[in-house]
């Protein structure tokens, strides 16, 4: 097992929700009440924002940290023992012994899109207070991912810790995960103005501003304050609006088993991007070929590009991104 790094400058600090996911093999129903599906492998694997993004920018050769909260329990040390394996500054992960590991079951049906059972866990406890300010300023990215399942970051928290990020001249990322109520627009309306790139899927954009097509809703939370607004809508691509510009990116075609992490992967592709100083077709570009090669796995990282394969993987396949 690789030592815990302590690295002095990084490349992103990745911010959020660490999950333990416990996934199913694609199963051809889910059974009725008493019964029993039987599936090959019953995998656990590490999952949440922070922690597939730490990895999978690790597996394409960046530095990164990551900050957040997990229990003092089996998957918590599963969690923090993974990410110190992939190289990844672990000393700012909390250790809560009053609280336990967050975990999702992730329940994969042939021909259906997955179904999630979520016990948010030690995340709820992470506060912007748990973040270090010079471990952000280190960085030339700060990603946060999970937004809005962790109650005590939310609205000005956020705010000022994005805001003190960009006086450093560090870039933020944002991406969130819309619990199925409540009123979230006013968690954002302050962090947007703050927020360099966002990045929701096409779901969660509707349940924001209401607006079922992806450039209506990119507008939207263009015109909210974000610096660009990238939505991701699965196999149809992406839509991109960043100040006067206007993208529509098509989708690479790879075989499918399960989109768990696709759309954190393209989160990382596209954080590369910015590293790599592309422009912003060349971020899109990036995020679409590694969000394409997460989901040849029913797991979030394990089939993730590195470097070299995500390389070699966009010179041979062209992307179609139109200007709008």
């Amino acid at each position: 097992m690789t030592q815990p790094a302590a690295l002095d400058s990084i490349d992103c600090l990745s911010v959020g929700i660490l999950v333990a996911d416990h996934l199913s093999d694609p199963i051809d129903e889910v059974p009725q009440a008493g019964g029993l599906a039987i599936c090959p492998r019953l995998p656990l694997s590490i999952g949440g924002c922070a922690s597939n993004v730490a990895v999978d920018l690790a597996r394409l050769g960046a530095r990164v940290g990551v900050v957040g909260c997990v229990g003092a329990d089996t998957f918590g040390r599963f969690i923090v023992e993974t990410l110190a394996a992939w190289g990844a500054d672990v000393r700012a992960i909390r250790r809560l012994r009053d609280a336990e590991t967050s975990s999702t079951l992730i329940i994969n049906v042939r021909g259906q899109d997955r179904r999630f059972i979520h016990a948010p866990g030690a995340n709820a406890r992470l506060r912007a207070s748990d973040i270090p300010l010079e471990r952000v300023r280190q960085a030339k990215v700060l990603y946060v991912g999970g937004y809005l399942l962790m109650p005590a970051l939310e609205g000005e928290p956020l705010t000022e810790l994005f805001r003190q990020a960009r006086a450093a001249g560090v870039k933020t990322v944002l991406d969130i995960v819309l619990p199925s109520s409540g009123e979230h627009w006013p968690k954002l309306a302050g962090v947007l103005p703050e927020t360099d790139v966002f990045l929701p899927n096409e779901d969660e954009a509707a349940a924001l501003t209401g607006h079922r097509d992806p450039l209506a809703q990119a507008e939207r939370l263009a015109a909210a304050g974000a610096g660009a607004v990238v939505i991701t809508c699965g196999g149809k691509g992406s839509v991109v609006v960043a100040g006067r510009r206007r993208l529509r990116a098509g989708a690479y075609e790879v075989e499918y088993r399960g989109g768990t992490g696709a759309g954190d992967a393209f989160d990382a592709g596209f954080i590369m991007g910015l590293l790599s100083g592309e422009d912003l077709a060349g971020c899109v570009r990036w995020g679409s070929a590694v969000g394409a090669s997460c989901v040849r796995s029913v797991s979030a990282t394990d089939s993730v590009f590195t470097r070299a394969e995500a390389d070699e993987f966009m010179r041979q396949h062209p992307l179609a991104i139109e200007e709008l």
